[in-house]
């Protein structure tokens, strides 16, 4: 402790031994104390330390107690690597800031869009060395890309289905921004809060609006038609394809029966002809007769008059209905009469 304090007193220029020098000494070495305790910091879980020896890059310090050489030697900056920032741009209310969040789009309309932007720091010393003031330029940058994706982009997307590709597109382009200006920072989501005309042709193009969904509702009732007309008509074309082609195979199938039947009475032919033609020729006239109310009568070797029965020649009528419960029984038809031909 005596060492200490001669050296502290040689430090500060004391002479001698007295009570003076010694309370000097002791001032000196508190201060010298506080001044090496003044680099003890805590570097806390959501955060990483940048040290720097007299202005330049020296070391990062992950969390817990650490030690730098005190001030001016070496200074610690903490920055908050897991936590999430975020910045509006156009306002939090409708209406405010409206001169940031005008835009023009892609086929030259206006469109007020209010956006938020989550980023946070991914690397501590690109972002404490680079960036003077962190908020500013993220929402700068933020402000560029949406302008320049809005540019890109139809009114009509923008305010219905094409958001999210804005949002997608406008996130993408802000970190190729910051990347090239080595900032640190990484953009983790850009949301579009809001994006609707401007106030002043608002209700021009909620009228626009509604006449594109009249013409919407109106081409989907019409492809429904068209559908159920193009269903029915697949569906009676395909039961009259089946119903032509029944008709085909019963036809084919009938000419088949045809062809072996004439090839049969063809081979009987060919070995009695005489025989065949005449039974031919009974089953023609049987199918010709078989519905007439005339009798023929073939007169070779007749010696008697031929008797007919009167019910013979009556008309010959396909079956009758059936007649009701309550009719009364119809009258019979008279006898008809006809010469027999002799």
């Amino acid at each position: 402790m005596d060492g200490l304090l001669r050296r502290l007193r040689d430090l500060i220029g004391g002479r001698g031994d007295g009570p003076r020098s010694s309370v000097a000494a002791v001032f000196a070495a508190s201060a010298f104390g506080l001044w090496a305790a003044s680099g003890v910091y805590i570097v806390q879980p959501n955060e990483e330390a940048v040290v720097t020896r007299f202005g330049k890059f020296d070391r990062r310090e992950a969390p817990g107690l650490r030690y730098h050489m005190p001030f001016p030697i070496e200074r610690a900056e903490k920055a908050p690597v897991t936590d999430l920032k975020r910045i509006d741009v156009g306002g939090s209310n409708p209406g405010d800031l409206p001169e940031e969040s005008l835009m023009l789009t892609g086929d030259e309309n206006i469109v007020d869009i209010e956006f938020s932007v989550t980023w946070r720091i991914a690397d501590a010393k690109k972002y404490l060395f680079n960036l003077r003031e962190p908020d500013e330029a993220v929402k700068a940058v933020a402000e560029s890309a949406m302008r320049e994706v809005a540019g890109k982009t139809a009114l009509q997307a923008i305010l219905t289905n094409g958001r999210g590709k804005a949002q997608i597109d406008a996130a993408e382009l802000m970190q190729k921004t910051l990347d090239r200006w080595d900032t640190g920072v990484t953009v983790v989501e850009v949301q579009i809060r809001s994006a609707n005309p401007p106030a002043e042709v608002a209700d021009a193009f909620r009228q626009v609006a509604s006449a594109g969904q009249d013409a919407e509702s109106k081409v989907n009732e019409a492809n429904a038609y068209r559908n159920r007309v193009i269903n029915e008509a697949k569906g009676d074309a395909a039961k009259l394809t089946q119903s032509a082609e029944a008709y085909r195979e019963q036809a084919v199938r009938e000419a088949l029966g045809e062809t072996a039947r004439f090839n049969q009475i063809y081979g009987e032919y060919r070995r009695a002809p005489a025989v065949t033609r005449q039974r031919l020729y009974i089953e023609t006239m049987q199918q010709v007769l078989a519905k007439s109310n005339k009798v023929v009568i073939d007169s070779k070797g007749a010696t008697a008059p031929i008797i007919l029965p009167p019910d013979l020649f009556r008309p010959k009528a396909s079956a009758a209905p059936p007649a009701p419960d309550d009719a009364s029984p119809a009258p019979a038809a008279p006898d008809s009469t006809a010469g027999a031909s002799r």
